[in-house]
């Protein structure tokens, strides 16, 4: 299937008249606060999933943020001389961002979703007509060439990117230019690639309509676009990592079997980082039969890389194949097809002997350390966005224990983190509790167990005495041998920095 049937694009080369079309928007409250405002939170929650009526009934009125909704995520033709006292009409007319649709009405081209950045940044995510997550067609589009807006995917991998100033970015995989417009908020220089030459076309027009710099766009496949031997200081994608029989629509699905874009990205992206710098992707991978997942993620980590990967979700072959055939609209169709295209799915699963499918978060991080370390997790249960900070403090964590070997740690001081509770579980009435947890209300929100002594030296770790120091007075008061203690904690220690409850206090 071609482009031919997808709208022509508004020009790419006026920013002038994106600066017109973003002072108006904005004047007119068209932004992700103002549309909250607007809709109310039954029918804002209701766009999330593809669902209008609610936002129709809300914008029947005639202000101007009614008529920029209708027109711009609602895909309504609205009047041209009402509009002409919204928009600089005539400049979006002839540059293509309205047409003329009937008698005295015009149309946009392209939906317009205003887009809340992580510091309240009013931006705008530009995307085809429909293919706004939660504009008036949701996803299921099935056009070839489709470029979608931002979704739960988009905003997962924004907030989980480390946002520490870097000189050079790269967003591999671009789409819309979600993750692009983020990385030029800390990228001194920030290069996007993508094999659909129409998402290129479609992030220079977010960038340009959000005020942020331009990118450095470049068509191709993953790295292929990049000079021989350029390296960059922070790697991000949301590549289109749907395991699928052949490769229907471009923005979701790889085009190579089962997980091997997923994992191509991965192993060449060791390549392109610098010394420090920090590559992070979503992705799916396969649970194959007779093979244990971790080993097979713990397999795609390049040389010379630490690396955390976080398993989020894991659906059966035909929970995964359900979701994907509906979020194309297969399920609308005749019956007879959609269940040959069901039976696809799953004979593909079966030939490759996969039993599930996980998603999740990869992070790596370039590292001169003769001996990385990877770490490979489940955690399904809530966190905290951004985590950005949370994924950097991870790596540090990584190297200063990589660094310390037990003695090095009793000497070194240590400070709780912040926003850590205790709990005390055990039968009422009981003299001591049967277990003490420690738990996180930031971040990762993880929860250890610990025995008295660990939680003990948690209480008062406060950055002012020695881990040993400390183990010493615990040995006193509680009678135990402080040699022996001192040889049994350093690993109850450890687990405690590793996850994030203690953090070195110098």
């Amino acid at each position: 299937m071609s482009d031919s049937r997808l709208t022509a694009l508004p020009a790419a080369d006026r920013p002038d008249v994106a600066a017109r079309l973003r002072d108006a928007l904005l004047a007119a409250s068209f932004t992700a606060d103002g549309l909250l405002d607007l809709l109310g939170a039954p029918a804002y929650a209701a766009l999330a999933r593809s669902e209008t009526v609610p936002a129709l009934r809300a914008t029947r009125g005639d202000t101007p943020l009614e008529l920029l909704v209708r027109l711009f995520l609602l895909q309504q033709p609205v009047s041209h001389a009402r509009v002409a006292d919204v928009l600089p009409v005539e400049e979006c007319l002839e540059t293509g961002w309205l047409v003329r649709a009937g008698q005295g009405e015009l149309a946009a081209t392209v939906d317009v979703r205003p887009y809340g950045g992580l510091d309240g940044e009013d931006w705008f995510i530009v995307s085809d007509l429909g293919c706004a997550v939660g504009g008036a067609g949701g996803i299921g589009s099935r056009e070839e060439g489709v470029v979608l807006g931002v979704g739960g995917a988009s905003t997962t991998l924004a907030g989980i990117t480390v946002r520490t100033p870097v000189g050079s970015a790269l967003d591999v995989g671009t789409g819309s230019g979600i993750q692009a417009l983020h990385a030029g908020r800390h990228a001194t220089r920030v290069t996007a690639t993508d094999v659909n030459p129409r998402a290129l076309h479609i992030t220079a027009l977010t960038l340009a309509l959000s005020g942020a710099p331009a990118a450095d766009l470049r068509q191709g496949s993953l790295f292929e676009p990049l000079r021989e031997g350029e390296t960059f200081d922070l790697i991000v994608s949301n590549p289109p990592f749907v395991i699928s029989p052949g490769a229907r629509l471009t923005y979701r699905d790889g085009g190579m079997g089962g997980d091997d874009l997923c994992r191509t990205i991965v192993q060449q992206s060791g390549e392109r980082l610098n010394e420090g710098g920090f590559a992070q992707f979503l992705a799916n991978w396969q649970h194959v039969e007779g093979e244990d997942w971790q080993d097979r993620l713990r397999s795609w980590v390049p040389r010379g890389c630490d690396a955390w990967i976080v398993q989020r979700e894991v659906q059966d072959v035909t929970q995964y194949a359900e979701l994907w055939l509906r979020d194309a609209g297969d399920h609308r169709d005749d019956p007879a097809e959609y269940q040959a295209r069901y039976d696809a799915w799953l004979d593909e699963f079966e030939a490759r002997k996969v039993k599930a499918v996980g998603f999740g978060w990869i992070t790596l991080r370039r590292t001169d350390s003769a001996e990385p370390v990877i770490t490979v997790e489940e955690w399904p249960h809530p966190v905290e966005q951004p985590l950005g900070d949370t994924v950097r403090a991870h790596f540090e964590r990584v190297a200063y224990l990589r660094d310390h070997d037990d003695a090095a740690l009793l000497d070194d001081c240590f400070r709780l983190a912040r926003e850590i509770v205790q709990e005390q579980v055990g039968l009422p009435g009981a003299e001591d509790p049967e277990h003490v947890v420690l738990r996180q209300h930031r971040g990762m929100r993880r929860a250890t167990t610990v025995d008295t002594v660990g939680a003990g030296f948690a209480g008062v770790c406060d950055g002012t005495l020695s881990a040993g120091r400390i183990l010493d007075a615990i040995a006193q008061l509680v009678g135990e041998d402080p040699v022996l203690l001192r040889d049994r904690t350093p690993a109850q220690i450890r687990l405690l920095v590793e996850q994030g409850f203690l953090e070195p206090g110098n």
